[in-house]
């Protein structure tokens, strides 16, 4: 980092925030953090929010720049909250924190209405007791968890809904909570992931035809019955909501059990540049179609787990180039950092070039590049292509896009390539599912006149 710079490091990590930086004063200590409750685009620039670019050229950073953009945080939450919602069932949001247990981004879901945690690990419900304590409730919705988790859950932290797909993990929940009477006890199904960018059908679930006992028992034992599915991360077809739905809904008929939950997962997508999927309402009107076709217990609840379509677009990385060859491109963060879906999957992201070097500018003709990580393994390897000026080189910086969602989670220390830096930016995504619902409405209206 430049000398004149100072940072705040969180204690036993290896992020750093900008604490004091160089003589233009560019200012985002803690006292000038943004007050969420009046939080508003037209006075964003005085409240400690900074512009991507500008603060590149300014401070020349030699590690990862997480960049966060709370406005499109409070837009997600505020869509979700507006929209997910069942003309015959109250509704609840639960935020995945596995897709980004950052504690600036989970307070700044918190203030924006997010109240409700799925979490799969005792860290991640200490993480969020840390933060708000009873202020909030939690969901332990992993299907296999070790005892010790079980009762810890329970007993110290009071949480009282957990999954299962299992008649060995039914077991062992009422056998740690001594038969608790105040349980809610959600099965997860196996459901067919067919449009999605990651299937998860194959290591949790059980098969629905398999389920009708495990579902009877269950009911015997729960305050709460519920039934869970997830039909994939960034699932691309709002059909397959459908499709789960009415393979629950199979389920429950011929167990012959009322159900209090319907939890519909998470998979909901954000936009990338070779996965454009349909806008997120057409999605809600898949599930509340679907929905109104079941017959559930009185006072039942429909609950959504979003995590990718929450916190995907309001975070962006920024990284140097360090060398290039042909047209391979040398960057200081790679798959053993923030861009594991960029190694595996191959997920290919939205890119802009930043050129720090004073009297220079980027060429605009733009050709494909693929990454090479910092790493000292041949694995760490972006094949792309991501598509940037044909001058690049090092020195240069590349913000990628769409990385609040699993990349700081999946961060690992390998090779000692562990340090980043996270500050808060006013500006827009680059690319964004909710301005493609905005156009969606946009083009219904002129459609009608």
């Amino acid at each position: 980092m430049e000398p004149e710079q100072e940072y705040v490091r969180r204690s036993s990590s290896n992020v750093y925030y900008l604490h004091k930086t160089d003589k233009k004063n560019l200012d985002l200590s803690v006292k000038n953090k943004t007050n969420l409750n009046n939080f508003s685009e037209e006075d964003e620039a005085k409240k400690g929010l900074v512009l991507v670019e500008e603060f590149i050229k300014q401070n020349l950073p030699s590690i990862p720049v997480y960049c966060i953009r709370p406005k499109i945080l409070k837009k997600a939450v505020g869509f979700f909250a507006k929209n997910f919602r069942c003309n015959k069932y109250p509704t609840d949001i639960l935020y995945s924190v596995k897709s980004n247990p950052d504690k600036s981004v989970l307070k700044y879901l918190f203030d924006f209405g997010i109240k409700h945690f799925d979490v799969a690990s005792l860290s991640e419900i200490k993480l969020i007791n840390e933060l708000f304590g009873d202020k909030v409730k939690m969901y332990f919705m992993h299907p296999i968890k070790a005892p010790e988790a079980i009762k810890e859950a329970y007993f110290n932290y009071g949480i009282k809904d957990f999954s299962l797909d299992s008649f060995d993990e039914l077991e062992k929940i009422l056998l740690i909570t001594q038969n608790a009477k105040d349980l809610g006890l959600h099965i997860r199904l196996s459901i067919p992931n067919s449009h999605s960018a990651i299937d998860l059908s194959g290591k949790f679930g059980i098969l629905p035809s398999e389920s009708s006992s495990l579902l009877r028992k269950t009911r015997a034992h729960s305050s709460r019955l519920g039934v869970c599915f997830h039909v994939g991360s960034q699932c691309m077809d709002p059909v397959e909501y459908r499709n789960a739905i009415m393979i629950a809904k199979e389920v429950i008929d011929n167990a012959g059990v009322k159900l209090d939950v319907l939890d519909v997962g998470g998979g909901f997508p954000s936009t990338y540049p070779t996965m454009t999927p349909p806008n997120l309402q057409s999605y809600f009107d898949e599930i509340f179609e679907s929905i109104n076709q079941l017959n559930l217990a009185k006072g039942a609840r429909i609950w959504c787990e979003p995590g990718r379509a929450l916190v995907a677009e309001s975070g962006s990385l920024v990284v140097r180039v360090e060398g290039r060859k042909n047209h391979m491109l040398y960057i200081n963060d790679g798959t053993y950092g923030g861009l594991f879906d960029a190694g595996y999957p191959g997920f290919i992201y939205h890119t802009k070039a930043i050129r720090a070097k004073k009297g220079s500018s980027l060429s605009s003709n733009k050709i494909a590049f693929g990454f090479y990580g910092p790493t000292c393994d041949s694995l760490d390897t972006m094949k792309g292509p991501f598509y940037l000026p044909d001058d690049i080189g090092a020195g240069d910086y590349i913000e990628i896009a769409q990385l609040g969602a699993y990349s700081r989670s999946i961060r690992t220390e390998f090779n000692g390539f562990n340090q980043n830096l996270q500050i808060e930016v006013s500006d827009e995504p680059i690319e964004s599912m909710y301005n493609l619902h905005k156009n969606q409405q946009n083009l219904n209206k002129s459609q009608t006149k």
